[in-house]
């Protein structure tokens, strides 16, 4: 899903809120003249424009955010460590493909007039491997933008599988835990961690379409059809390696989409609330 596959973190962090952070600084005026009864009037409008970076951009849940941003109006740079996805679409030529390793990038370069970055970065690996990718990669990215001034952070994680103690101190998970807090930390009233479970669609590796869609796809339908049964279920440990619903990759996107455009919008949002994330989006469209 990115130069490295992503994944969440399940500590227990505080809940999503909403509560109304500042503007961010790209803003662009523009006046308007009008004359009414010999006397002209001046109107001062502020324009907000958007422009978002993603780490991990042309991996498989990367490259459905950029496409979601491209398609909303959104500009859009993709910091990976190979650049360029190697499939064709449309939409690939509206992006800007920075070739980069957060841990040797020139943020000053990347991070110029961003107003969000958004973090698909994550993987699996032994030990070290696994704290390095999924935490500190990812600290890293919260900190520089951070420090460049960026209004707003979007992290993509996993859901909290109800998994028990001595998993969930694994690299993995440590790792991404130590993100999603160095995350809430810098970004109290604007960072976004975003918390899916299984995600499908139609991936692409080395030219071929891996479709997850027709595994996902028929699950999350089965789902929604029963989950006034399977509900009660879940609060049972690792239940939900089993019972967690999918989330469509474009759902993903579409809530990452709604975080980024959204002022009130942070915290840490489970599966349903990135469902109704992405509807309100479809709602708007």
């Amino acid at each position: 899903m990115t130069s490295f596959l992503t994944f969440p973190a399940v500590s227990p962090l505080p809940s999503a809120s909403f509560r109304p952070r500042s503007l961010s600084p790209r803003l662009f005026k523009s006046c308007v003249k009008c004359s009414y009864a010999e006397a002209p009037i001046d109107i001062v409008a502020d324009i907000k424009s958007e422009r978002v970076v993603v780490l991990g951009g042309n991996g498989f849940v990367g490259s459905a955010i950029c496409k979601a941003a491209i398609s909303n109006g959104i500009e859009v740079v993709s910091v990976s460590r190979s650049g360029r996805p190697n499939f064709q679409d449309s939409w690939l030529d509206q992006v800007t493909w920075v070739t980069g390793d957060v841990f040797y990038l020139n943020w000053d370069e990347v991070l110029v007039g961003a107003t969000a970055v958004v973090s698909t970065i994550g993987g699996f690996g032994n030990e070290e491997q696994m704290k390095r990718i999924n935490g500190e990669a990812n600290v890293i990215s919260v900190d520089a933008a951070k420090d460049f001034g960026v209004p707003k952070f979007v992290l993509i994680t996993v859901h909290d599988y109800n998994l028990p103690p001595f998993v969930l101190s694994s690299g993995y998970f440590t790792g991404k835990r130590s993100a999603e807090a160095e995350l809430l930390s810098k970004y109290p009233n604007s960072g976004v961690v975003l918390r899916p479970g299984f995600i499908y669609g139609k991936r692409k590796v080395n030219g071929f379409e891996v479709p997850l869609d027709l595994i996902g796809e028929p699950l999350d339908k089965i789902y929604s059809a029963a989950e006034s049964f399977i509900r009660p279920l879940r609060s049972l440990p690792a239940s939900d390696l089993l019972l967690a619903p999918p989330v469509n990759v474009d759902d993903l996107a579409l809530a990452v989409i709604n975080a980024v455009k959204d002022d009130d919008f942070f915290g840490i949002f489970t599966i349903e609330q990135i469902k109704e994330a992405a509807a309100k989006m479809r709602d708007t469209e």
